[in-house]
């Protein structure tokens, strides 16, 4: 870990936070921590904060609202790392977080060595999660493929669902029939394996984060 490296603890636990802050101080000594014990409170800290380098977030935190907080970090904030630390350890939601963008995964149960080898990992821009939890390139290959089937028309109309557009918004702007874009729709859909517009777009927007998380 570098010198300059900041860290927010963002846990409503006060002797989880505590034990979390002495483990990082005592393995990585130059390191800079902050604490943020509400949704708000963390929010705060990134307003004041430009330079920060990774959160260690609390699915549970009072207003985190499950993965709301994580993706809305990872939209706003593509720069810093977020490793959810959570006293959940279903492979599920370990799946979930990192499809949102987490960087890592570390359940409140693991040993203070892997902890540290976990939050190393992470800022050396490594992901990490549990041993045979996640398989992410696969995932991410499969998903790919799916979209990269796609023609640039059906890529933009894609765009455009997640910009909100109607269908007959849609087909003004490209100067198409309502009809076609039903039609173009439907075959999205079939690539993508989705039944709907929301689904397609929230494989859109993870495929985004998670593409954003390898890259920051």
């Amino acid at each position: 870990m570098t010198s300059n490296t900041k860290i927010i603890i963002a846990d409503d636990h006060p002797l989880f936070r505590q034990a979390l802050s002495l483990m990082l101080k005592s393995s990585f000594v130059c390191s800079h921590l902050l604490e943020a014990e509400t949704i708000p409170e963390l929010e705060q800290k990134l307003s004041e904060n430009a330079d920060i380098d990774l959160i260690l977030l609390d699915l549970d935190i009072p207003g985190a609202h499950g993965f709301n907080t994580l993706s809305n970090i990872r939209r706003q904030y593509s720069d810093i790392g977020v490793v959810v630390i959570s006293g959940f350890e279903e492979p599920e939601i370990i799946n979930k977080a990192m499809s949102f963008g987490a960087a890592g995964f570390i359940p409140k149960s693991t040993p203070v060595p892997a902890m540290i080898k976990a939050i190393n990992d992470v800022i050396q821009g490594k992901l990490w999660t549990p041993e045979g939890v996640y398989s992410s390139e696969e995932e991410i290959v499969e998903q790919e493929d799916k979209l990269a089937s796609l023609t640039p028309q059906q890529h933009k109309i894609l765009f455009m669902f997640a910009d909100g557009l109607l269908n007959k918004q849609i087909a003004y702007e490209l100067g198409l029939s309502e009809s076609t874009i039903k039609s173009h729709a439907s075959t999205i859909f079939l690539k993508l394996g989705v039944k709907s517009r929301t689904q397609a777009v929230i494989l859109l927007n993870e495929r985004q984060m998670a593409n954003a998380s390898f890259t920051s």
